[in-house]
């Protein structure tokens, strides 16, 4: 059974590899976007190491491409404000490091158990951010170089400032990252998950066994949450991306990201289809519940199925920036959808007063997830 399980993670982690490297061969998203900043941080490095090292022949060479790569961020903001804090953290290290080895005479054991203590808290200072780790690992690499002197301890704050400076300049003139895109990238995603999911539960209420089936919309409902969050880390990349980065005039930005309104409206969208889903579970969970008639439940689909349909149109109108066809589309058929709203409506008032409970919160769900996918724009 271990081993089976194993191997089903593999095979997995395989298709969703193969799934990548094809996203970010053939179109531009996420994908790609990771792909050339793994490369520009590979060519940081190289270019560092062929200043210091190979050009200079600085006794710790490694220091250079150890600090590009790390300065290859995200933005370019992060890249200065991780540089800022890299150097500071290094400079500490270097200082504090060389001082221990020339008050010991060179003793390794005994710099290393007066240094890193001290280093490791000041890494966790929040001033530093995620680069305090850094401080303690150039203590090391400084301690280990086993020599402590004037002339070394300014060949390695050369050598870290020559690998901030390259990172800086690679991640800041080699296609810069503006992130605009990522936005409307992640939000499609969750737009069309959120299809998928209700495109399931229309399907699965017309059958006889849905309530086994349940437990399934509900975990699909749930990992919305991770798609809506995506988008979040998105729309704050995006703002972080445009600040002192010059790829606004350095290369085509595409489109401006959808506007932050959108966020909000998904995000409520998500919380109803989650909401329906729950209830739904309930009545599988819970044999005291007294679940609606039949043609109510045939109602609801029809329900969600309109309301997956709006949805497919929306993921056109996001990936296409809008079009007047798709808006007469997404009006007809939110029109139709509250038509079957209407019919969901009447049936509730037909059920009995035991079944009410549900029927009544599945009916509030549902008008409440039309409200929110009614055209804005």
């Amino acid at each position: 059974m271990r081993l089976s399980h194993v191997w089903k993670w593999v095979v997995q982690e395989g298709a969703e590899v193969r799934r990548s490297t094809r996203a970010a061969c053939v179109e531009a998203g996420p994908e790609r976007d990771t792909f050339v900043q793994s490369l520009k941080a590979a060519a940081a490095a190289i270019a560092a190491w062929a200043v210091s090292g190979w050009w200079f022949q600085a006794p710790m060479a490694l220091l250079a491409p150890w600090t590009a790569i790390a300065m290859v961020g995200t933005t370019v903001y992060q890249s200065v404000r991780t540089g800022i804090q890299q150097f500071a953290i290094i400079t500490l290290g270097t200082l504090l490091a060389s001082a221990a080895m020339a008050w010991t005479h060179d003793r390794i054991m005994v710099s290393m158990l007066l240094t890193l203590p001290f280093m490791m808290m000041l890494g966790n200072y929040r001033r530093f951010g995620s680069q305090g780790i850094y401080g303690a690992t150039t203590a090391l690499f400084v301690i280990a170089g086993g020599v402590a002197s004037t002339s070394t301890v300014g060949h390695r704050l050369l050598e870290t400032l020559i690998g901030a400076v390259i990172g800086l300049l690679v991640n800041a003139f080699v296609l810069p990252p503006v992130h605009l895109r990522s936005v409307r990238d992640h939000l499609v995603r969750l737009v069309r998950e959120t299809e998928n999911v209700l495109g399931a539960m229309a399907a699965g209420l017309r059958e006889e066994d849905w309530l086994k089936k349940t437990g399934g919309w509900h975990r699909s409902a749930g990992a919305l949450t991770l798609s809506l969050q995506s988008v979040s880390e998105a729309r704050h990349w995006a703002m972080e991306g445009s600040r002192w980065n010059p790829g606004g005039r350095l290369r085509r930005t595409g489109s401006m990201p959808p506007p932050f309104a959108e966020d909000g409206r998904w995000g409520r969208v998500c919380t109803r289809v989650l909401s329906l889903a729950r209830t739904l579970k309930g009545l599988s969970d819970d044999a005291e519940l007294t679940a609606p008639s039949p043609d109510f439940f045939r109602l609801l689909s029809d329900v969600l199925d309109q309301a997956d349909h709006i949805c497919a149109i929306e993921t056109e109108l996001l990936s296409q920036t809008g079009t007047v066809e798709l808006r007469k589309r997404r009006d007809a058929a939110f029109l139709e959808a509250w038509n079957a709203l209407g019919l969901l409506t009447e049936a509730f008032h037909r059920q009995t007063p035991q079944a009410s409970a549900v029927g009544g919160e599945l009916l509030l769900e549902a008008r409440q997830l039309m409200l929110e996918l009614a055209p804005s724009a």
